[in-house]
């Protein structure tokens, strides 16, 4: 038994107590305006803005634009906040037009390399057809279904990390190569979040996706893996227009998976966070919204015994809601990677129904 008053206690008791004070909160599912003053308090911790939905289209620049041959892929880069560029790709299936739109993801990566390790690419730019990373180059499985599919370079992966840093060999196994440490610690100082930042920015991505002719007006869907999948959740958290959502490889209870046991990235933790409650109560704020869970069962970084405490009781808010059926939980075997064996399918039924 660990000695009274050690760091781990200290710790330990924090995180229960501000757990049950996070628990005597209204329900936003029952409270119209808990679920308003929750995303306020959210995008607040995030120190973003909360108000993005209808906002201006981005100035966007077209860089590249190559036919793979039942698709094309472009790469464009949009302005986001206080003189950042975001690069992204943009595959358009050939079938989509302004008189025929199609659905359109956000396809957002985790620890890697960046964007184009879901587009099949390698960090250099060279075509790899077969997707053997964790990534496995999703964002192609989704645009083979006929969905748009946007991808972009979250801030300090691939082009977008440090000048310092990008002189590093670009490994998709190290993470050192990316800038998030440097990049959250420099933002924390500064009153920021780089997790808010990112959220923000994929918001605006979807401001730039809703402009574009060829997509569907109607809302857009989400599809992150890891680091991926926890700016999917806090974009669609904070925005309606993200209509189904699916998180690999993330969703789990902060018990299991972010304290004492492991530890993560510091571009995963937010000030305060815990103060709004357990992560499967900020994910249920997308209810009753489509939601896909997917989860490897040997799954390293958020085991799946976590995965399946935080869907039963995101699965609350969905019941509270009269949505039980827009939330899966797929459990599949493999580890800290995309599944895809039902998600790119029930995206692409997802958002055919818009």
């Amino acid at each position: 038994m660990a000695a009274h008053g050690t760091a781990n206690e200290f710790i330990a008791r924090l995180y229960e107590a501000k757990l049950a004070r996070a628990a005597k909160l209204p329900d936003p599912a029952a409270d119209g305006e808990e679920l308003l003053r929750r995303r306020e308090r959210l995008a607040s911790l995030l120190r973003i803005p909360l108000a993005q939905e209808n906002a201006v289209p981005p100035d966007a620049e077209l860089l590249e634009r190559t036919d793979q041959g039942a698709y094309i892929r472009e790469r464009v880069e949009i302005g986001t906040r206080d003189g950042l560029r975001m690069p992204m790709y943009v595959l358009l299936p050939k079938t989509a037009s302004a008189s025929s739109p199609a659905p359109a993801v956000l396809a957002l990566h985790g620890h890697g390399y960046g964007s184009r390790e879901l587009v099949g690419l390698t960090p250099d730019g060279r075509d790899e057809p077969e997707g053997t990373g964790i990534h496995k180059h999703f964002a192609l499985s989704l645009v083979k279904r006929g969905l748009a599919v946007i991808v972009p370079e979250l801030l300090g992966f691939g082009e977008r990390r440090l000048e310092e840093d990008s002189r590093l060999d670009e490994n998709p196994a190290d993470m050192r190569n990316s800038s998030c440490y440097k990049l959250s610690s420099f933002l924390t100082h500064l009153g920021e979040t780089l997790a808010g930042i990112r959220a923000q920015e994929v918001r605006i991505a979807a401001d730039y996706a809703l402009s574009r002719p060829e997509i569907v007006k109607a809302g857009v869907g989400a599809m992150g893996l890891s680091g991926g999948a926890f700016v999917a959740y806090l974009a669609a958290a904070l925005d309606e227009r993200f209509r189904a959502v699916v998180l690999s490889g993330y969703t789990n209870t902060y018990e299991d998976s972010y304290f004492f046991s492991r530890q993560h990235c510091l571009c995963d933790y937010i000030p305060g966070i815990v103060e709004l409650g357990d992560m499967p109560d900020l994910v249920g704020l997308i209810a009753p919204r489509s939601l896909y869970l997917e989860v490897g069962k040997s799954d390293h970084l958020f085991p799946v015994e976590g995965a399946v405490r935080a869907a039963e009781r995101i699965g609350m808010y969905y019941e509270r809601l009269g949505a039980a059926d827009r939330l899966v939980l797929d459990i599949f075997d493999g580890g800290h990677e995309i599944g895809g064996i039902g998600s790119f399918d029930w995206l692409r039924k997802e958002l055919d129904a818009l």
